[in-house]
This record gives structure tokens, C-alpha cells and sequence, in this order.
């Protein structure tokens, strides 16, 4: 099961790298070892099937670790092997990191820019594939009647739905949703990560575009890297059931200062630098496991059989994670045109997403892109560079639009323009004030928002989707109470 997962992985990261590197980048991580041999007996015991072995790491299994990983990693490689080295040159290359370590590690994995936003041109790419195809954003399952789902959009309009199959990608909501089709189920049993990002320069300095993978004092694994120029530190491992109240509490935040000071004891944190936080289910199986750690990270999708009034089989997505949903996705797939008597057409595995189409591979072609149009809009080649890193090559499109409307930007988060906002706006399937500042853009993670630019982007919304002064008052209102109490956001008047 554990080469599975591993094998996978790694394939699924190495077609990332290559369907979507306008979003999906490279990430060398390191790993502080604290001991020569420890854990070995525990590992022998998870491998034969423990729910309650601990899950320390000594330098032997970490070793063998990434030399699996390498191995596994092989199919379609884009990035270098693993390296070992000892105490001497760990502290010489990141001299804050405790002297408590005995060796450290190195490996390459992989970080995304914007996952939201890719989210969304998966979506895209959907649609466009299939026109016929439908996507409802902020939608409710209002009732079953038999075979006929009644579904109710953002507008209020509802859609009957007699399907041949379901298919349950509702994640961590995966048995709410199962209860409401009249198939009560127990598959998740998830945990609760949170993260929080500091504004914390000289860490950031210190990391260089590389991933601290690191052992708590209690054995749980936490990291930190650089995102978008904040210190992003993770992720605590809870077991939660309920996806709707998460939120990163103080304990947690208490905890990974705690953690992030014991291996960094030469800095200093404190909550002051927090920025953002964030928190979420894991939609995990349902496992009796003691330790949260040990609940397998692997995925499924059991099925359900039509049976009494219902005249549908109902797919559950179980488990999964960014490195294997494109895999997942292809077997599930596989699994509903064989039921529907269908064949593929087409494989995923080497399709590019979203603005990873037609990308400069190479810094000569990213040259001549951004050259190319930049000539074509009268952009200067650092706004057509700033847009192909946020956008990918659909980059050209918002170009042409600012082109055409101009570029005035928002008051405070002068990175982004009005014209930018204004077509995420009509052509993203925006329904909510944070679908654009949250799952759209990077506005609220990196800290730049203030409320000036909260009521400018409101403007903008409100004109294009034909809000009222309430309703436009109220998302402005929900959205900045939301950041301030779930996310640890200190919204100031203006930059």
C-alpha cells in the first residue's frame, strides 16, 4: 500500500511539474535529523500493519526514505536526486536551525503558487471540453425525489437532475452529502491541519526558495517555506468532523511557534508577525487509529448500488491529495464510462491545465512571450511578466483587457488592477466577494488587503454582477468579519 502511495506521488508531482508550471514549481527540502537510529522498530511495526507505532525518524529511515522516493520518482523525473550530508554543513547552510540536529537531508518535492486558482482552470478546462457541460458555483442539493435530484443555484433557479450515476467529490462533506441522497454512509474521518504565514523577512532570507520538513518535539511532522514572500508554517494533524466551525484556534497557533522556535532557536517569533491563517479538513478515511499520522493518506472510491427508491449508484471520492488527484480522478473516470458503457478518449496524464498551456519553458522563451505581448497591448514587459506568473499564458488575455481598459489598480494592493478584478469577475464564475479575494487571487494570503481595496473590489463586483447597495454592503461585511475572526487578518484602513 505504502509503494503505492509513494509511487504515485511521486509520478503525479514529476506531470504537475511539467501539465502546470505556471503554478506548480520545484521546492527543495530539507529534513533535520535528531538521532542515528530511532524509530526503525517503529517503522517495522506501522509496516506490518500498526495503528499505534510512533512515527520518529532517525537518519537510517530517513535515508531509505528518500532513496525510495527517488526510485518511485523516476517515471518522468524533472528534478534532481536526494543528497545526505552531516551536522557541519546543516548549520552552515542554515546556521538558525538547532545544534540539536546529527545530520539533515535534502530532496526535491514541489509547491503550489495559487492552488484555488488552479481549482478553477481545472474547471475551465472542463467546460471547455465538454460545452455541454455545466458548472454551478455556490450550489445546494435541495431535495431527492426519487430518481430526480432538484439542485438550487446562486440565483435561486433550480435544476432537475435525473443522473445515471453520482459521483461524491464533496470532500470532507462527503457523508453529509451521501445523507441528503438518501444513502447514509460513515466513510471520513478527517483531521484538521492549520497553517499560519509570518511576515518574517529574515527567514525567508534564510530559506532561499527551499522547504524545512521538520519533527516536532512530539513527533509530529511541521514545515515551513517561503510563499510568495511570507514564511508559511504547518501544519498541526487533529482529528475533526466538521468542516463548516474549522478554524486555526490559539492552541494551534500556540503550538507552531513553539515548534518553529525549538528547530530555529537563533530567531525570534512572535504572533505580531502572523499575517494570515488558515485551516481544513483532510478528507481522511474513517480509521480507528490512536495517532492521527498513522490514518492512511491513500484513496478510494467505494459504491454505493442503487437500491430501494434510489435508482442511482453513488461514487464516493474518499481520501486523496494535491499529488494523486489527477491519478485518482483518471480511475474514477475509468470506473463511470465503463459503468455508462463508454471509452476514454483522451488521457489527462500528459495534458497541460490552464495557463500551463503552450508555457516558455525556458527563460530565452519567456523572454520572447512576454516580449511578444508586450508589443502586441503597450504593457511594459514587467506588468506582461508579473501577469504570465500569476496567470500563466492565459496571461495574454487579461493583457489585451488591461490594454484596453487601462491600468488604475487597486488603492493599497497596487499588484493587481481594476481591469485585472474586473474580468476574474465576469468570466470566473464569481458569486461571493471571496471568491475573488480568496480563491481567485492571492490578495488575502499575502497580506496585501486592505479595506480601501475591499471596497474597490466590491465596487467592481457590484456593477458586474448587478448587486443592490445591501447585498453589496452585506458581502463586504461578511467577508471582512470572516478574515479577521478565521484567518488572523489585521485589516487597516489603507496601506
Amino acid at each position: 500500500m505504502y509503494k503505492r502511495q509513494v509511487r504515485q506521488s511521486t509520478l503525479e508531482r514529476n506531470l504537475l511539474l511539467r501539465n502546470a508550471p505556471h503554478a506548480v514549481h520545484p521546492l527543495p527540502t530539507i529534513i533535520p535529523i535528531f538521532s542515528w537510529t530511532k524509530g526503525a522498530w517503529a517503522a517495522l511495526r506501522t509496516l506490518f500493519g500498526s495503528t499505534t507505532a510512533p512515527r520518529s525518524r532517525g537518519a537510517a529511515i530517513v535515508k531509505i526514505g528518500m532513496a525510495m522516493y527517488d526510485m518511485y520518482g523516476a517515471r518522468h523525473r524533472v528534478m534532481p536526486r536526494h543528497t545526505f550530508y552531516g551536522k557541519g554543513r546543516a548549520l552552515q547552510e542554515m546556521p538558525a536551525l538547532t545544534p540539536r540536529i546529527v545530520a539533515a537531508g535534502r530532496y526535491y518535492d514541489a509547491w503550489i503558487a495559487r492552488p484555488e486558482r488552479l481549482v478553477f482552470e481545472l474547471v475551465a478546462d472542463g467546460l471547455a471540453a465538454m460545452p455541454r457541460s455545466m458548472a454551478l458555483n455556490d450550489t445546494t442539493l435541495k431535495a431527492v425525489d426519487g430518481d430526480v435530484l432538484h439542485i438550487q443555484g446562486f440565483d435561486g433557479a433550480t435544476h432537475a437532475v435525473r443522473p445515471r450515476i453520482v459521483v461524491n467529490a464533496a470532500g470532507p462533506w462527503i457523508d453529509t452529502v451521501n445523507a441528503a441522497l438518501g444513502a447514509p454512509s460513515r466513510l471520513i474521518g478527517g483531521t484538521k491541519g492549520s497553517h499560519i504565514l509570518l511576515d518574517h523577512d529574515e527567514l525567508v532570507r534564510m530559506l532561499d526558495g527551499r522547504m524545512i520538513y521538520f519533527e516536532a518535539d512530539d513527533g509530529r511532522i511541521c514545515l515551513v517555506y517561503d510563499y510568495l514572500g511570507r514564511a508559511l508554517v504547518g501544519s498541526t494533524d487533529i482529528p475533526a468532523a466538521n468542516p463548516d466551525t474549522v478554524r486555526c484556534d490559539d492552541e494551534e497557533i500556540d503550538y507552531l511557534i513553539a515548534s518553529l522556535s525549538a528547530l530555529l532557536p537563533k530567531l525570534s517569533f512572535s504572533r505580531a508577525q502572523i499575517v494570515y491563517a488558515y485551516s481544513g479538513i483532510r478528507p481522511l478515511p474513517a480509521s480507528d487509529a490512536t495517532n492521527p499520522g498513522l490514518i492512511s493518506r491513500d484513496h478510494s472510491a467505494p459504491v454505493d448500488e442503487a437500491a430501494g427508491g434510489r435508482g442511482f449508484p453513488i461514487v464516493s471520492l474518499v481520501g486523496g491529495k494535491w499529488t494523486t488527484f489527477r491519478g485518482f480522478a483518471e480511475e474514477v473516470a475509468d470506473t463511470v464510462l465503463g459503468r455508462l458503457g463508454r471509452d476514454r478518449q483522451v488521457s489527462t496524464q500528459s495534458l497541460p491545465i490552464g495557463g500551463g498551456r503552450d508555457f516558455p519553458a525556458s527563460d530565452g522563451a519567456r523572454h520572447d512571450w512576454v516580449d511578444g505581448i508586450a508589443r502586441k497591448t503597450g504593457l511594459a514587459p514587467e506588468r506582461v511578466g508579473a501577469l504570465l506568473s500569476r496567470y500563466g499564458t492565459t496571461a495574454a488575455v487579461f493583457a489585451v483587457t488591461e490594454a484596453q481598459q487601462g491600468d488604475a489598480r487597486l488603492p493599497d494592493s497596487a499588484e493587481y488592477s481594476l481591469a485585472e478584478i474586473g474580468h476574474i469577475v465576469r468570466h470566473e464564475h464569481v458569486r461571493h466577494l471571496a471568491d475573488i479575494v480568496m480563491r481567485r487571487t492571492t490578495l488575502a494570503v499575502c497580506s496585501t488587503l486592505t479595506m480601501r481595496d475591499l471596497e474597490a473590489i466590491a465596487d467592481i463586483a457590484a456593477a458586474a454582477l448587478g448587486w443592490s447597495h445591501a447585498t453589496r454592503a452585506s458581502e463586504v461585511a461578511d467577508l471582512s468579519a470572516r478574515l479577521t475572526r478565521d484567518n488572523h487578518m489585521r485589516l487597516s484602513a489603507a496601506g
